[in-house]
């Protein structure tokens, strides 16, 4: 993992455990965690998307440092989303997750694997076969947000 990945992990991760950490209980936590991995995977999948639709010139150099986050970041996702973190009026998590957690977790674990695809297709310079990649991670996203996100 290269310097900076480890180093936008740890920003994640120290920027969630430091915001109010004593006065908020587990759940109200590991809803903050959520959301700031799910921050973070926006901003790093938003300009790969981007790249992929021709809205800006492909760059062999960003998109793997960017994949490499995102193939990071989905791995944290494992942990996010304990019983009963989803807080009404914070969270956008269906019950959904919850009360179907087999299928949930599946969902969750191809994100990962499409994820992880993506970051190996993105150290090519082949935006041919980086297009699909990018495809097929947004079409797990949908599908995950269709199902288990509140609109």
């Amino acid at each position: 993992m290269s310097r900076r990945i480890l180093l936008a992990v740890i920003l994640v991760a120290f920027s969630v455990s430091t915001h109010a950490h004593d006065s908020k209980t587990k759940l109200e936590q590991a809803n903050d965690y959520r959301h700031g991995l799910y921050g973070a995977i926006a901003w790093n999948f938003g300009p790969l998307n981007a790249m992929a639709q021709g809205k800006i010139p492909f760059d062999k150099a960003e998109a793997s440092i960017r994949a490499a986050r995102l193939a990071a970041l989905t791995e944290m996702l494992t942990e996010a989303f304990p019983e009963g973190s989803a807080i009404h009026g914070k969270s956008e998590a269906k019950a959904a997750i919850w009360e179907h957690r087999a299928e949930f977790d599946a969902v969750l674990k191809k994100f990962i694997t499409k994820s992880a695809a993506l970051s190996e297709g993105a150290k090519t310079a082949d935006l041919e076969k980086f297009k699909p990649l990018v495809s097929d991670t947004r079409a797990v996203c949908k599908e995950c947000h269709d199902k288990y996100k509140e609109d």
